[in-house]
């Protein structure tokens, strides 16, 4: 099987259940130093992505990306869902121009990357989804750019996006709520950036399973 968007149903199906299956330990997580809204909201947003999921595997990427984008939008509430917005939505446009291969997407999906740092005035050090999300696409480029396939990068990934979560903990939040803490914001792993880190284990335990390239 290629990587195309009829994988969608399977992707967002595996990405709500390890939410699901984490949905306490994320809640303390963000309890701690947060509003304590982040699962609900990302539930949400995974709940209207599920209703649309047969609609969205019919689309091309760029028109896929697109949708996840809107839908995501109007169903998630917080910081989170106007970033993972922004997010596909950036993803739908870059796209368009860059080609169909790991190389191509590794490049949108950095681009994808800088838009939401640009949308939330945040990088790489904040104590947020960004510390997952900034290593995992300078990696993937990095692979790409090495000439390695997709399944030979999926423990680099993993690893990244581990790390990435990890690294939250001692920081000091100077974005949202946990801000507003100061000092005793360190110590604490960013809820954000443990989602983002569940949501790519997912997403690459499904593509183990299912491509063959």
């Amino acid at each position: 099987m290629t990587l195309t968007p009829a994988l969608f149903p399977q992707l967002i199906a595996a990405i709500s259940a390890t939410i699901a299956d984490h949905a306490d330990a994320v809640t303390e997580l963000d309890q701690a130093i947060g509003d304590g809204d982040h699962v609900v909201n990302l539930q949400r947003g995974l709940q209207a992505l599920t209703a649309a999921a047969t609609e969205i595997s019919a689309l091309p990427w760029p028109a896929a990306w697109q949708k996840i984008g809107m839908v995501l939008m109007a169903a998630v509430g917080g910081a989170s869902g106007s970033l993972y917005a922004t997010l596909f939505i950036s993803l739908a446009k870059h796209s368009q121009t860059k080609p169909a291969d790991l190389s191509g997407f590794a490049e949108t999906f950095s681009l994808g990357v800088d838009a939401v740092k640009q949308r939330g005035k945040a990088d790489v050090g904040e104590k947020t989804m960004l510390d997952v999300l900034g290593p995992v696409a300078v990696k993937l480029q990095a692979e790409a750019l090495a000439g390695r396939t997709l399944p030979e990068i999926y423990p680099a990934l993993l690893e990244t996006a581990a790390a990435g979560v990890e690294a939250t903990r001692d920081m000091l939040a100077t974005k949202g709520r946990a801000s507003f803490l100061g000092e005793r914001s360190i110590g604490h792993i960013d809820a954000g950036a443990k989602t983002a880190q569940l949501m790519i284990a997912a997403i690459i335990e499904v593509l183990q399973k299912q491509l063959t390239i």
